[in-house]
């Protein structure tokens, strides 16, 4: 199976229970009724990103889903979690492009995204060779990989929270959900331009 499809999602859950944060994380992500399958990092050639509102109606209840997930968990009152899911899609439509996950404590949204979007961009670019020097600063190294032309999109999903202060798991979730080519209605050009950000 090769996905044609992948969309973005985010969530956080509240609960006495480990488990059952978690299940609050996926339920606020909209994933929760899917049998989740993590797999690793890699956009098939062609895979299109499609918004979260379009992708969750391709899902059906029960089915295995293959996803990205980034996820962390706390039971201690005020401590900062994060999950973060980056995105590298290549200009080129035979090419793969690259999805990382990370998560941390302690870091804010948007370093941990920042971080995570960093990390799939570069990953990209090491397969794609473009030579940049590691140490520079992310800003830097973005502008670089998209002055290349062989890097058209990066970006991120990152879903902070702060421990329960009395001390309920905190669960929070990233993840990037593929779609299989079956799951997508048949659609008229006009409606499959919808679906493209």
């Amino acid at each position: 199976m090769i996905p044609k499809y992948f969309f973005l999602t985010k969530g956080v859950g509240r609960h006495k229970e480990n488990l059952a944060s978690f299940e609050l994380a996926l339920r606020d992500a909209s994933i929760q009724q899917c049998n989740l399958v993590s797999v690793s990092s890699i956009i098939p050639p062609g895979c299109k990103l499609v918004p979260k509102e379009k992708g969750t109606q391709m899902l059906h209840p029960g089915e295995i889903t293959y996803v990205v997930l980034a996820r962390n968990a706390t039971n201690e009152p005020h401590r900062l979690i994060v999950a973060s899911i980056g995105v590298a899609i290549p200009s080129e439509e035979h090419q793969y492009g690259y999805l990382s996950e990370h998560h941390s404590f302690g870091e804010t949204e948007e370093i941990a995204g920042d971080y995570s979007e960093d990390l799939a961009a570069s990953m990209l670019a090491t397969t794609m060779g473009v030579a940049f020097d590691p140490p520079t600063a992310w800003d830097e190294r973005k502008q670089l990989f998209m002055s290349s032309g062989l890097i058209i999109k990066t970006t991120d999903v990152t879903q902070s929270a702060t421990g329960d202060k009395n001390g309920l798991w905190t669960s929070v979730v990233a993840a990037a959900v593929f779609l299989p080519q079956s799951s997508v209605p048949p659609q008229d050009s006009a409606h499959q331009q919808e679906l493209i950000p």
